[in-house]
């Protein structure tokens, strides 16, 4: 229920790069002057990098240190979000990719399960109390009821709660699931598996 808003370090960067990429086009080309208004775009662009990749590094940890026995996350297709003009910018300034790339090697580090969910779960439109799919929604609405049951729900938590049930499903569908207390743990039928074999053989 817990949800991480976009810093939106490109928006706080951003005067700074405006004014040091006007200096830049106003320098001689050649001069000494411009090779040096190059190196301080050069060395904003690179701190507003670092500010990025310290934010996600920071959240990654967190979620790995939080999580108990496995982390859910959905696949969502990057390339074709970022064709929205009006979310693009804010899209490739989290670097979502980069985070999750971070989520996934501490996780496998610390002996944690990291599913990742296909993009095409109905997981914003699902309702999370019943299960009952309801119609698309538009990204204007963030805010939604359940025509079946009347549970209120917030879009983003209520994706999270789809993502993390369909990562159970998805552990135990490979053998394992997670238990009360963490950690992943075989399911009964994968123990069992073996001496099925076992028995057919003979």
């Amino acid at each position: 229920g817990r949800k991480v808003g976009n810093p939106r370090f490109l928006n706080r960067a951003r005067k700074n790069l405006r004014r040091k990429q006007r200096q830049l086009s106003r320098k001689q080309k050649g001069s000494n002057n411009r090779r040096k208004a190059r190196l301080a775009v050069a060395r904003a662009h690179e701190r507003l990098a670092d500010v990025r990749s310290d934010f996600q590094h920071k959240l990654s940890r967190e979620i790995v240190a939080e999580s108990q026995g496995a982390i859910a996350v959905e696949t969502l297709s990057v390339r074709n979000m970022l064709r929205n003009r009006r979310l693009a910018r804010a899209i490739s300034d989290i670097g979502w990719s980069g985070l999750v790339e971070k989520i996934g090697y501490k996780a496998e580090r610390a002996g944690i399960h990291m599913v990742r969910i296909s993009q095409w779960e109905p997981t914003t439109r699902c309702c999370s109390a019943c299960g009952i799919k309801g119609e698309k929604l538009p990204l204007s609405v963030r805010e939604w009821s359940c025509a079946c049951c009347g549970a209120e729900h917030d879009r983003d938590v209520n994706a999270a709660m789809n993502i993390a049930r369909a990562g159970a499903l998805k552990l135990m569908a490979g053998g394992t699931h997670v238990t009360a207390t963490g950690g992943l743990r075989q399911t009964m039928e994968t123990l069992q598996r073996p001496l099925k074999e076992e028995k057919k053989a003979a």
